[in-house]
């Protein structure tokens, strides 16, 4: 069974930092394509971004393409996504899943999901 957990979350001002991290354990080679999505109160859930198990491949959404960056240390299974120039809008909880497709593209992400961490940017 594949656990995610993530953390990081937090309140933080207009144009501050935050990095969260979603550790994975359990089947973690067989679900290595990794997603960070949000959903914030009364809206659909985003998509923000994801790489890809094959090849380490990185997509964005258009609303955070240039301030988030995704990565990942396999040593440690975890995946990172470095949020900079926050804004109000960037608000929401922030939950990482995994799928078994080996390219972003293809992703379903149907089974694992993280629990959730919460995004409050305000001043």
């Amino acid at each position: 069974q594949l656990q995610l957990v993530e953390s990081g979350g937090g309140l933080v001002q207009p144009g501050g930092s935050l990095r969260l991290s979603c550790a994975a354990s359990g089947f973690t080679k067989d679900y290595s394509t990794i997603g960070w999505f949000r959903q914030a109160p009364g809206k659909e859930r985003e998509r923000v971004s994801c790489i890809s198990s094959s090849d380490d491949s990185t997509s964005y959404a258009d609303s955070v393409k240039g301030r988030f960056t995704i990565s990942r240390d396999n040593a440690k299974n975890t995946v990172y996504l470095q949020m900079d120039s926050l804004k109000p809008e960037d608000t929401a909880v922030y939950y990482c899943a995994a799928a078994g497709e080996p390219l972003c593209v293809l992703a379903r992400f149907l089974g694992y999901w993280g629990q959730g961490t919460q995004v409050i940017v305000s001043s």
